[in-house]
């Protein structure tokens, strides 16, 4: 099998970004391709046409490769609860909580069988497969519970490019700290070595790559710099958000950032638009006045519901919407925004019946079936008639009291409601906003509260804006990285 697996020297030192840009590279040459990685850890997840989560990031690079995302690429996805252990997704399908040290004993035979399953089903749909390690390489005590790393790259015998992050400092040590910690047969699978994230004119840079291939024997096959298009996000393990926004930001969002938030991606959308500014928010800050306030999706709603009541935040809210304010509540927040939520069988682990924000008379059951599936509908709010596609993701069954001050918000009542002025949002559809006719719709009736000029709704979906912003990634990529000694 044609592989290639990119792995790293810390965390965090951009194989994500780099597997995405590989990925697209190889595509733009006819290659059949498509992206592996064996264990994903992450509160984020993507929700495939079949119904099954795996990374999101994971997502990313398959778009990047122009396909569809498919669980067989991330085959075991890890959302942490907190409490050193974590909810574990094999092959799509969520199940139960695993400690570190348990999962770490399944990892070694049962995890490796899965994983070789959907590396041996990929090698034989595609041409070649980009692999993104997981973590430091150099972590001996976790070699045991290897599912990305070596022991990929091994069972495929794929030449491997080995990435440091020299806006840390220390890189040059990081690499030979790593290539020394390696074992012989590891080390001779790394074909070069990548520097991440460098800041500044490669001639102040040179002496220091000779010195390193002279010391190493291996190459230096890219210097990526520092780019805002490059850069990615521990939370959200997307290398398009925007970390600075260009020119005015007329409308202000809080994101209240709960304990165990998820979804991050759909705020990206809403990122990417240059007159927003999207900023995060603890339970434990004043949300203050911003122009909306959105309560995010939450893999546990109750836990968080509490927090925001035992913080003080939960009064603010209320205290904030009662002043005029507009509100979104989506998945398990909007769940929070109704008068109660019962978990009868203590399936979130929480059994009882809890007060909401009482914002919207409807109240919740968290019921054992999860309802997981892709959705397309049609808008009555913010502008009728606007084609709406996102997926449905939650546990809990949603029953609305009678009464007039709420519409439903799409053609299908169960995903959202709004009230007759506006102001309070909640909608079950995540993806909401990658819509770009409806996010504008729903950011121009902000921008009229400030007497601003309408923004124009006749844009591209995010999904499109999408596209572009992975070919900027690409030719940075490609333009920094000589791939041609992998390739042969």
């Amino acid at each position: 099998m044609k592989a290639i697996t990119v792995v790293s020297t810390t965390s965090q030192a951009g194989k994500s970004v780099l597997t995405t840009a590989i990925c697209r590279i190889l595509a733009r040459r006819g290659i059949r391709v498509a992206p592996f990685k064996g264990v994903t850890l992450s509160s984020q997840s993507y929700l495939t046409e079949i119904g099954g989560e795996m990374g999101y990031a994971q997502a990313l690079q398959a778009w990047a490769a122009g396909i569809s995302p498919a669980v067989e690429m991330n085959p075991i996805l890890l959302k942490p609860k907190g409490d050193n252990s974590f909810k574990p997704f094999v092959k799509g399908k969520g199940g139960g909580t695993i400690s570190v040290n348990d999962f770490c004993s399944w990892a070694e035979n049962d995890g490796w069988a899965v994983v070789r399953d959907c590396l041996d089903q990929l090698t034989a749909e595609f041409d070649a497969l980009v692999c993104e390690g997981g973590g430091s390489v150099a972590d001996v005590h976790l070699k045991r519970c290897d599912l990305s790393n070596f022991r990929v790259a091994r069972y495929l015998n794929s030449p491997t490019l080995l990435v440091v992050d020299i806006e840390r400092g220390g890189a040059l040590a990081q690499v030979l700290g790593t290539l020394d910690l390696l074992e012989s047969f590891d080390r001779a699978l790394v074909r070069g070595i990548v520097i991440n994230k460098w800041q500044g004119s490669r001639v102040l840079l040179q002496p220091g790559l000779d010195w390193l291939e002279q010391r190493t024997g291996l190459p230096v096959l890219g210097v990526i710099p520092s780019s805002e298009v490059a850069r990615s996000n521990r939370e959200t393990l997307n290398p398009l958000e925007r970390h600075s926004h260009r020119g005015h930001n007329d409308v202000t969002l809080k994101v209240v950032r709960l304990p165990r938030m998820t979804n991050f991606s759909d705020f990206d959308p809403l990122e990417a638009e240059p007159s927003v500014q999207v900023k995060y928010v603890s339970p434990k800050q004043s949300i203050g006045y911003p122009d909306a306030v959105v309560l995010p999706g939450t893999r546990s709603t109750i836990a968080d519901l509490l927090v925001l009541q035992e913080t003080g935040m939960a009064e603010e809210l209320k205290d904030y919407v009662s002043a005029g304010g507009t509100i979104l509540g989506m998945a398990g927040g909007f769940q929070m925004l109704g008068q109660t939520i019962a978990d009868p069988e203590g399936i979130e682990g929480v059994e009882g019946r809890y007060k909401g924000l009482g914002l919207v008379p409807m109240k919740t059951v968290i019921t054992t079936n999860k309802i997981a599936r892709q959705r397309s509908v049609t808008s009555a709010y913010p502008q009728r008639g606007l084609h709406v596609v996102g997926y449905e993701i939650h546990r809990g069954r949603t029953q609305m009291s009678d009464g007039e001050e709420f519409q439903p918000l799409f053609d299908d009542e169960s995903l959202g409601v709004v009230d007759k002025y506006q102001s309070i949002w909640g909608t079950y559809l995540h993806g909401l906003f990658d819509s770009g006719p409806w996010r504008r719709a729903w950011l121009n009736r902000l921008r009229q509260q400030r007497g601003l000029k309408a923004l124009p709704t006749g844009i591209p979906n995010y999904r499109e804006q999408r596209e572009t912003l992975l070919e900027d990634l690409a030719e940075l990529v490609h333009e920094n990285l000589d791939l041609t000694q992998i390739l042969q």
